[in-house]
């Protein structure tokens, strides 16, 4: 039976927000004070810790790898959320504002990835979820480059397609662990 990749990354895509409106229930839009750099960061920690994980195959913190992939997913929409408004915009935006901007991020994320996944004809499902934690590190250093040339690229792609990216890869990890469950 052929799996509906659509539909998956909808179920997705859908446990990240949760958590992410949890989380803004909890501290509200704090997240805002970050800049793009710090975002970058705070996601290259989490995908850091997965690879970590998945070589120690030993765990002192009695967590799995499943919220660093939603933590992930969340700040790289966070991230391209920042872009968009930029150092001088409203710390404290409403829940609904953000929400509608997260929803246009992830269905913008959703769209690339139908494209892609077409393209590639769904190479990523013959893909390991450490080969997917690799990717999104190696992402993670060209934005962290990106940031450091003060934005400057010469053919290749800009933050946010790295971003796009990142969330992607991420869902599709987020795919393969739940078929594994």
């Amino acid at each position: 039976m052929k799996k509906d990749t659509g539909i998956q990354f909808d179920t997705a895509i859908s446990a990240c927000k949760d958590i992410f409106l949890a989380k803004m229930k909890d501290y509200g839009p704090a997240w805002r004070i970050l800049r793009p750099e710090s975002l970058t960061d705070q996601i290259y920690i989490k995908a850091n810790r997965i690879r970590s994980l998945q070589d120690k195959h030993e765990r002192k913190i009695n967590e799995d790898v499943w919220p660093e992939f939603i933590g992930i997913v969340n700040y790289a929409i966070i991230a391209l959320i920042q872009l968009q408004l930029n150092d001088n915009a409203n710390l404290q935006l409403s829940l609904p504002e953000i929400e509608a901007m997260y929803d246009d991020y992830a269905q913008k994320s959703r769209a690339l990835m139908l494209d892609k996944n077409h393209d590639y004809d769904e190479a990523w499902r013959n893909m390991r979820i450490s080969s997917l934690t690799d990717i999104i590190l190696m992402k993670l250093l060209r934005v962290k480059q990106i940031e450091d040339n003060k934005g400057e690229t010469f053919v290749s792609e800009g933050v946010d397609a790295n971003y796009y990216d990142i969330i992607n890869y991420a869902a599709f990890a987020l795919i393969m662990l739940s078929e594994k469950s």
